[in-house]
This record gives C-alpha cells, sequence and structure tokens, in this order.
C-alpha cells in the first residue's frame, strides 16, 4: 500500500538509525554519524529505480518520473551536504553532530514529498515538514553574531511565507471545495481562485529567493555553517520548483494567462537584481547568495515557457546547479577559514593550494555558463526552449545578464590567478571535504561532456506534468 512512498521511507529510516547511532556512541568522536548519514543516502539513491509508480492516500502523493527525477536531485544534495559537512561539524559544534545531521534527514524526508504532492494539504504539511528544520541548522554557529541574524530572517521570511500560502490555500479551497490538485484542474476560473493563485505565488517565491522575497538569502548564507549553506542553495530551491510545476502547470495550467504575467515580472527583476547585486560583493557567500537568486530568474522562465522542453530544461539545470553551486560552497568552506569569506582570501590560491583554484574556477565558470561544462548546457537548453516559445527578448536578456554574472565571478577567477598575497601556507582539506568537492566536480565535468543521458531523463519526467 505504502510502496510508492519507499524513498522518503527509506529517509525516515535512515533518519532513525542515525538517532540510534547517535545515542549509542560515547565519547564526543561523532564524525561516524556524517558518513552513516551519506552512506545511507547512496544506498538509497542506488536503490531508487525500484519504487514503484503509483499513487497513495488517494491520489495525495503520487510516485510517477517527475516525482523519481526530483527526489534524485535531492538524494544527490542530501549526500553532498552530509559529506561535505563531516569535516566542519566535527571541528566547529563536535557535541551536536547528531542533531544537525537528523536535523538535514527530516528536512530531506520533507523535500522528497513535495514533488510527488497532488494535494494541498500534503503540500504544506511537507513544505513546514522541509523548512523547520532548516531554520535550527542555519543556527548551528551559536556564538556567531551573522549566524543568529541569519537564522532568524531566514525564520521570519519562511513563516511569513508560510502564512502567505496558507492565506490563499484558504480561497482556493473555499472557492472550489477540494484540495485535490486533479480536481482544481478541471476547475473554472474565479476571481478569488485568482487571488488565492498569486498569494500561493508570492509565498514560493519567498522558498527558492526570487526578487522582491529574497532579503532572507545574503544574510542567511553569510552567518549559517557553510556546508549547510551548500545544501540550502540548492535542495530546498529544487523541491520549491517542483512543487510550483504540480501547482501551476499542473493544477492552474487554465489560469497561466493570468499568473504568467506577476511570474514574468519576478523572472526578470530575479536575473536584473541578483546580478547587479551580486557584483560589488566582498564576501564569497553573499556573491553567491545573489548569484542564486539570479538563477532562480533564469529558472522561472521554463514556467512562462510551458512546455516539455521548457520544463526539462528546469529539470535538466536543477541537477547541473546542485553540483556547481555546492562545489563552490564547499571549496570556499576549505578556503576560508576564519567566517571572513573576504575575497582578499583568494588571493594567490593557484600558488596555495593548485587543486581547489582549479576546481573553483571551474565551478564558476560553469555558474557563467561557459562551454563545455554542465552549467553552458543548463542555459543553452533553457534558452533554447525559450526562443521555440517566441520569448526571444527574455533569452537576449538572460544571455546579456550571463556576460554580467561572468564578470563577477572572474572577479574571484583573478584573485585565485592574477592577484598576489603574501600568505604562501598550504591549504589543508579533510578526507570527507575533499571527496565532496571531486564528486561536485565529476558531476560538472560529466554532465558537461554527457549531457544526453540527464536530458533524457529530464524530458522523460516532463511529460509526467506537460503532454508533448
Amino acid at each position: 500500500m505504502l510502496a510508492p512512498l519507499m524513498i522518503p521511507i527509506a529517509v525516515a529510516g535512515l533518519t532513525l538509525l542515525v538517532f540510534l547511532a547517535d545515542m549509542a556512541v560515547r565519547g564526543d568522536d561523532r564524525r561516524g554519524l556524517g558518513a552513516l548519514t551519506a552512506m545511507g543516502l547512496v544506498g538509497i539513491l542506488l536503490a531508487s529505480g525500484l519504487a514503484p509508480a503509483g499513487s497513495v492516500f488517494e491520489g495525495s502523493y503520487v510516485q510517477d518520473n517527475f516525482t523519481l527525477y526530483v527526489q534524485r536531485v535531492l538524494l544527490v544534495a542530501g549526500i553532498l551536504g552530509a559529506l561535505g559537512s563531516i569535516d566542519h561539524a566535527d571541528r566547529v559544534f563536535p557535541k551536536r553532530q547528531g542533531e544537525y545531521y537528523l536535523m538535514l534527514l527530516f528536512s530531506l524526508i520533507g523535500m522528497l514529498i513535495l514533488p510527488g504532492a497532488k494535494d494541498l494539504v500534503t503540500l504544506v504539511v511537507a513544505f513546514e515538514l522541509m523548512g523547520l528544520p532548516l531554520y535550527v541548522m542555519a543556527a548551528m554557529h551559536k556564538t556567531s553574531k551573522s549566524g543568529v541574524e541569519g537564522a532568524w530572517k531566514l525564520y521570519l521570511t519562511g513563516a511569513v511565507s508560510s502564512a502567505i500560502v496558507l492565506y490563499g490555500l484558504s480561497f482556493i479551497i473555499g472557492t472550489t471545495s477540494t484540495t485535490s490538485l486533479d480536481a482544481l484542474a478541471l476547475v473554472e476560473p474565479t476571481p478569488l481562485l485568482v487571488l488565492g493563485t498569486m498569494l500561493v505565488l508570492g509565498g514560493m517565491g519567498f522558498k527558492i529567493g526570487a526578487v522582491p522575497f529574497h532579503m532572507w538569502v545574503p544574510d542567511a548564507y553569510q552567518g549559517g555553517p557553510t556546508p549547510f549553506v551548500a545544501f540550502l542553495s540548492v535542495a530546498p530551491k529544487a523541491a520549491a520548483l517542483a512543487a510550483m510545476a504540480r501547482v501551476l502547470l499542473d493544477a492552474f495550467g487554465n489560469l497561466r494567462l493570468t499568473w504568467w504575467p506577476a511570474l514574468l515580472v519576478i523572472c526578470v527583476a530575479s536575473m536584473i537584481i541578483g546580478n547587479f547585486l551580486a557584483i560589488p560583493q566582498r564576501n564569497i557567500k553573499r556573491l553567491l547568495g545573489y548569484s542564486g537568486v539570479a538563477h532562480m530568474g533564469l529558472l522561472l522562465l521554463a514556467f512562462g515557457i510551458g512546455t516539455v522542453d521548457g520544463l526539462a530544461a528546469l529539470l535538466f539545470y536543477l541537477m547541473a546547479y546542485v553540483f556547481m553551486n555546492m562545489g563552490a560552497f564547499l571549496v570556499a568552506e576549505a578556503v576560508c577559514r576564519d567566517d571572513s569569506y573576504s575575497l582578499d582570501q583568494w588571493a594567490g590560491l593557484h600558488r596555495r593550494s593548485p587543486a581547489l583554484a582549479l576546481a573553483m574556477l571551474i565551478f564558476l565558470l560553469s555558474l557563467g555558463g561557459i562551454p563545455f561544462v554542465a552549467g553552458f548546457w543548463a542555459k543553452v537548453f533553457l534558452f533554447m526552449a525559450a526562443w521555440k516559445a517566441g520569448m526571444a527578448i527574455l533569452v537576449i536578456l538572460g544571455a546579456s545578464l550571463s556576460v554580467v554574472a561572468l564578470f563577477y565571478y572572474m572577479t574571484v577567477g583573478r584573485s585565485i590567478y592574477i592577484a598576489s598575497h603574501e600568505n604562501t601556507s598550504t591549504i589543508t582539506v579533510g578526507r570527507a571535504s575533499a571527496w565532496a568537492i571531486g564528486l561536485c566536480l565529476a558531476g560538472v565535468i560529466l554532465i558537461g561532456v554527457f549531457p544526453n543521458g540527464i536530458l533524457t531523463d529530464a524530458q522523460q519526467a516532463a511529460t509526467d506534468i506537460l503532454r508533448p
């Protein structure tokens, strides 16, 4: 009966196992908890293909190709997040490692349910299960003023977004007398239904950090534990975008002429403001935060395209984004150990650690869309789908802003390879962090060289939401 929920249930089982292991550990050496979390998620990822298609609880959750694809993206992010956190957690909060990995897994369970949610109640519960542990993880640096401030902003904006979503759902449910997305797809539009949809759209804008709902992003990124920020920068956004696809394209596709103009404004504003606010940043985490705002603007194009190719491009982009964005944050964690994360710390990195310098350059080039790495194909597929849909102006705008993005990405590259610095000490990277960075680098390169496999899976997944 619960077989379609196999993947979230398996992660719940892993959460219980990590909890019992944490209770059984004696002493302060708890590094094994991170390894257990990462290895457990690897096992679930490898077995994910065994999850049968189908629905449970009268269709409130469905396991299909779309759900499975997004779940695999989220599991990859969870593996990299757990693996990349081992050295940091052991160094910064060694006695609270159990709590950290439990919160990561609890949040991941909510994320894994979101892409399959076909009922508004399921959607809300999954969103809250995803969000509440993130607030705790953001405040793991208890003694850091910026960490507490960032956690508060994440919490407050998350609470506001939940309130807005619930308020919007009250209009939708009150007007239609149903919570089923399949039933909503058959309902005739009314003013209250449109109002409810706009409110839900605004609440989800908070979740992905799009303009004008992006105010939490730079501060939460700056103050949170960097491996957690790497996870926060991709996984919750991927889950929220999947939920938006279910709601806007699946349930409210007939209201597209109503919600797309509002989403278009958010899309364009996010691309412009995110890119231009990233330029003056001297903190690498804030720079990557504003960069993420710009990337969310690009991804929102897929909803306006409204075709299988557009949604497939979004799904491909998400997989590429996990590797390149998490990789950049994990390199930043290895390089910047004094919590300032200033660009000055990157000066002369190629002499101090050639491997980290090369890895960061590749991640930055991928984020900027330079051939032939994962980010290049992600942007090409998205722009091609938008061009076919008649969005030539948006394609030109997106391509032009990608050049702006290259400017601030290469500001970091200039510091790494050109700027001189008196510090010549060698950077030591922990084994777990090295593995996480290596996996991200391998993902960026392999997807760049062999993009067709991921694209084919993405296209197959997209057909479960939009029919060709």
